[in-house]
């Protein structure tokens, strides 16, 4: 039986995890859910699954919480602990009967709490890119000191982890991720001035939340995973590439020195990932469809336009440096996008205000947690006054 902490329980990843959990009641137990403002829905995940720990992000959340299960009728001897703060998300993941992390939280919020079960040699299954993207270096010298296990949700390096399993890693030339490209791979450059927010969050595979679904309109997203599968896999950027791959069904291939390419394949469905994470090294019968073979399909592949998407030739250039740049290339890209989707700023304005920020923060080498937080948050002051500076609709152009 593995005892699970969702960190993010009532996002996507989170919810398709505690599917994977009702489905095999036999195999998985929650012990702590934390979640961020959907009370709700957090609540009914409480008296489905009777955790013993819950957290929200605020006391105003804690409070709404407390009315929602009072109302529910659940006895106060059934509720778990419930906390709110930060500090609660790191409590969420230390308890002893903890052995299985899921972190999904979005952004930098769940860096301590991933880094805490890191540190205690916990399984984390990892779905927040920004774990890595902001703190790579110190959370993989954590990983292989304490001997935790790392093991990738998002579908790209899911599927890189198990075609490296079919090989010696000393043979592996090169990782391909696939992108789907978003709802702009074939939008006249000269067009994208004029993206709104509603077009730019109408992604034609997946549903996730509004950041994310920006990012993989820019293919920042796509920038984030080739940073993340360099610490993932021990890759240079130069060995990481991307391909686009409007059908979403072959998530990522490796290409071995002989010139073999394999590749992992699967239908677009969250759940076999997250069962992977959690299942490793074994598999089990996953509920997601399966590929008729019987059925004519075909599959494109197609390089990127670093001229339309310069978002994901700057996170290349970021790694690259090392040192604080992808922490701040991340946090100037979420102050970004925000002001986007509030519409205070044009499309094209996202990757200006990034690279400008890039240009103005000193490169640091971060050395604890701390470190990482407040680079982020200084990173966060200035993009937010380069947002700022700008009124929507004048983004300018775009220079490759």
């Amino acid at each position: 039986m593995k005892i699970i902490a969702v960190l993010g329980s009532t996002g996507s990843i989170g919810t398709n995890t505690l599917d994977v959990v009702r489905r095999n009641r036999h195999l998985y137990e929650v012990y702590s859910l934390v979640a961020g403002h959907n009370i709700e829905t957090l609540s009914a995940q409480i008296l489905e699954f009777r955790p013993k720990f819950a957290v929200v992000a605020t006391s105003a959340g804690l409070t709404r919480l407390i009315e929602c299960l009072t109302a529910s009728g659940l006895p106060r001897t059934g509720w778990p602990e419930l906390r709110c703060g930060d500090a609660a998300r790191v409590e969420a993941v230390r308890a002893a009967e903890v052995d299985t992390v899921i972190s999904a939280i979005v952004g930098v919020a769940g860096l301590e709490a991933t880094y805490e079960a890191v540190c205690l040699g916990k399984r984390v299954g990892l779905a927040n890119k920004e774990v890595l993207v902001s703190g790579g270096s110190l959370v993989m010298q954590a990983v292989r000191k304490y001997g935790a296990e790392l093991l990738p949700v998002d579908s790209e390096h899911n599927g890189a982890h198990q075609c490296l399993r079919a090989g010696n890693r000393a043979q592996v030339s090169k990782l391909i991720l696939t992108a789907s490209g978003g709802p702009f791979r074939n939008t006249p450059a000269h067009d994208l001035h004029f993206v709104t927010p509603a077009q730019a969050l109408n992604h034609p595979t997946w549903k996730m939340g509004n950041r994310i679904t920006v990012d993989c309109a820019t293919l920042m997203n796509k920038g984030f995973e080739v940073i993340e599968a360099c610490w993932l896999f021990d890759f240079a950027p130069s060995q990481v590439d991307v391909v686009v791959h409007p059908q979403s069904t072959v998530h990522a291939m490796i290409e071995y020195t002989d010139g073999s390419v394999l590749a992992q394949i699967s239908a677009t469905d969250m759940r076999m990932p997250i069962q992977y994470a959690l299942t490793y090294p074994d598999r089990a019968e996953a509920p997601v469809p399966k590929i008729d073979w019987a059925e004519a399909r075909k599959w494109e592949f197609l390089p990127p336009d670093f001229a339309r998407f310069p978002l994901l030739k700057l996170a290349y250039q970021c790694q690259e440096a090392g040192g604080s740049a992808t922490c701040t290339l991340n946090a100037a890209d979420e102050v970004a996008v925000e002001a986007f989707l509030q519409e205070r700023v044009g499309y094209l304005a996202i990757y200006e205000i990034v690279q400008e920020t890039l240009s103005r923060m000193p490169s640091r080498t971060p050395r604890t947690v701390g470190d990482i937080l407040e680079i982020d948050r200084e990173s966060r002051v200035m993009a937010r006054d380069l947002a700022m500076a700008r009124t929507a609709g004048t983004a300018g152009t775009v220079t490759a």
